[in-house]
């Protein structure tokens, strides 16, 4: 097989983020599957063996929680949730600190919620600390902290948790490994459905139908939170490779399993990136046709006068997504004006503002086009 220059990128990423879902890891029946979660460690213990450094996003708190607990299935209100989490969390760390330890290394449990990417300070915080315990030769073992989280468990998406944790460390490459072994044009579960090796832009995934949540009952990510994970990524310059965790030794290794995703963009700084992917937008700004064109093509700052309409509660300093005139999000970015002072400004030239308000609603160092 010719690999492809993807795959290839892949294959040599010194720095790497491997994310590994729920039910690669656990059963409904026992909890954790030690011989599955051993197979993974020896994988990653090969490739920091062979110099590379590797922060592992792990999903199965919850899961690893259900038979401790002697629960049947996973839980589906919160309070039971976060206590299956606050069990299996111990459980799971304890398992891989015993794993890797078979090597010699050193596991450190970093526990992320919402707030961490959001906060730009929590945000450079988690960056700091994974970059020491890399430097440090430490393998990072990160989840979501469901103990305490809501958003996080409603919707399990450690899959763009692993994509921020990507751009956070500056990593080469994005592995994403589950229980399917590529991206399909349907469901291949019904037959039919043809895989999809190389995905090098959006045309590429012109009429795949990703679905919406995963199928044995232990995750809830599904393929389609892996595929808008991998957009993150390739969007912000990061090759992403997508299998099944019984490919994690190809895909560590050779790359020539699943499906590749190849890099579209460039790397933002971590503001930037921040601002595009992380933090949580409070209002929205609609725009005009010129000031679409300047924000977004002409990278130029957001004037009161490509204005059209303000939505949500929010103040100065607050992110927020700016639209175009269909209504489709072309643009995010840190507003300067609280949320009450636009609407007696907006459609307004900025000479005829008072002194004090003749300043850009959106500067264009605060402002990130979005692809």
């Amino acid at each position: 097989m010719s690999l492809s220059a993807t795959r290839q990128a892949v294959a040599a990423a010194q720095r790497i983020v491997v994310k590994v879902g729920s039910s690669s890891l656990t059963t409904t029946e026992g909890g954790l599957d030690s011989e599955r979660l051993a197979i993974l460690v020896d994988t990653v213990a090969k490739r920091v063996a062979a110099g590379g450094q590797v922060v592992l996003v792990s999903s199965g708190a919850i899961a690893a929680g259900i038979a401790p607990m002697g629960l049947r299935r996973r839980p589906k209100d919160l309070a039971t949730q976060q206590a299956a989490a606050s069990v299996g969390q111990l459980a799971l760390a304890h398992a891989y600190a015993e794993s890797f330890a078979r090597f010699d290394l050193t596991v450190g449990q970093v526990l992320l919620t919402a707030d961490d990417v959001v906060r730009r300070s929590n945000y450079r915080n988690a960056q700091r600390t994974l970059n020491r315990l890399l430097g440090l030769g430490v393998v990072p073992v990160v989840n979501e902290n469901d103990t305490v989280a809501t958003t996080e468990i409603r919707f399990g998406d450690n899959d763009r948790l692993a994509a921020l944790v990507s751009h956070l460390i500056g990593a080469d490459a994005l592995i994403l490994l589950s229980d399917v072994d590529a991206l399909y044009d349907g469901d291949p579960r019904k037959g039919g459905a043809k895989v999809i090796r190389e995905v090098a832009g959006a045309a590429d995934m012109a009429g795949v139908d990703a679905g919406s949540s995963g199928a044995s009952g232990l995750g809830t990510g599904g393929m389609a939170s892996k595929v808008a994970a991998a957009k993150v990524a390739c969007t912000s310059g990061i090759p992403v490779l997508l299998t099944s965790s019984a490919n994690a030794e190809s895909a560590l290794g050779a790359a020539d399993v699943g499906t590749a995703f190849a890099a579209t963009g460039n790397r933002l700084s971590a503001r930037r990136f921040w601002l595009a992917h992380a933090a949580g937008a409070n209002g929205r700004l609609w725009l005009d046709e010129g000031a679409v064109t300047a924000v977004v093509k002409r990278r130029r700052s957001l004037l009161a006068a490509g204005i059209t309409a303000v939505e949500g509660a929010f103040d100065g300093g607050d992110v927020v997504e700016l639209l175009n005139p269909t209504g489709k999000v072309v643009a995010r970015g840190v507003v300067a004006y609280d949320a009450e002072e636009l609407p007696t400004l907006i459609g307004r030239s900025t000479h005829d503002l008072p002194p004090e308000q003749r300043r850009e609603v959106v500067h264009a160092d605060d402002l990130v086009p979005l692809r």
